[in-house]
């Protein structure tokens, strides 16, 4: 197989349409990512800016002084706020002020789930001590004879390593799903059926969205598949 760069060795039909379509799903292999990825950074930007910058004193916008609004202001705004949370946050009069408005938040019902529900996420995504996943890894699943692409979480531990009935080590391997790998399944497997890969797992995640298309270049000789 090829890249959509390299020419075919395979003979294929010729003639003006034909080169024309192989042209343009060319163009569209190069545009697609960098338009999209501008895109959404242009977003993103706009929507911050639209959050933010009404919490922001008009002397302090840049059409104050420029009469134009620049877009990504607002996340300049949010990105120094943020610091500065931090920065309190990590001090003892932020702890506490943090301990004392979590203990208000435990009394309200609703509040209080949707509240823990996030900041497990946040705490998990943005955590610096240690990464999320380890490796990737190959399981057997959802039986013996189909492997499935994991990602290595962490050993079992308390009472789910407990009560497994298993004479070894239990490990944590996320399912990702096809296209979407933010979503899945928590699974436990005994160590010794759990196979660790080689490929990164940035290389992993791009088989997983591109639904086997995309595999990963030099780890068994081939390369992408044309168009």
């Amino acid at each position: 197989m090829n890249t959509p760069f390299e020419k075919d060795t395979h003979p294929r039909k010729t003639g003006l349409f034909a080169g024309l379509r192989a042209s343009f799903l060319t163009g569209l292999v190069v545009i697609a990512p960098v338009g999209l990825t501008v895109w959404l950074v242009w977003a993103v930007a706009g929507w911050i800016d639209g959050v933010v910058l009404p919490l922001i004193p008009y002397t302090f916008r840049p059409e104050h002084y420029i009469g134009i609004n620049l877009r990504g202001v607002g996340v300049i705004f949010f990105f120094f706020f943020t610091i500065i949370i931090g920065w309190v946050a990590k001090g003892l009069l932020g702890r506490s002020l943090i301990r004392f408005a979590e203990s208000l938040v435990d009394r309200m019902p609703v509040v209080r789930s949707i509240y823990n529900g996030i900041k497990q996420i946040s705490v998990t995504v943005f955590s610096q001590g240690e990464r999320s996943f380890e490796k990737a890894c190959l399981v057997q699943y959802p039986r013996k004879g189909i492997w499935a692409i994991g990602f290595i979480s962490v050993p079992a531990k308390g009472e789910i390593s407990a009560r497994a009935e298993t004479g070894g080590r239990l490990i944590g391997v996320f399912i990702p799903t096809t296209p979407n790998p933010t979503s899945g399944f928590l699974l436990y497997f005994p160590e010794e059926d759990v196979i660790e890969l080689e490929m990164t797992l940035e290389d992993a995640a791009k088989l997983v969205i591109s639904a086997g298309l995309v595999y990963p270049n030099g780890r068994d000789g081939s390369k992408p598949p044309i168009l």
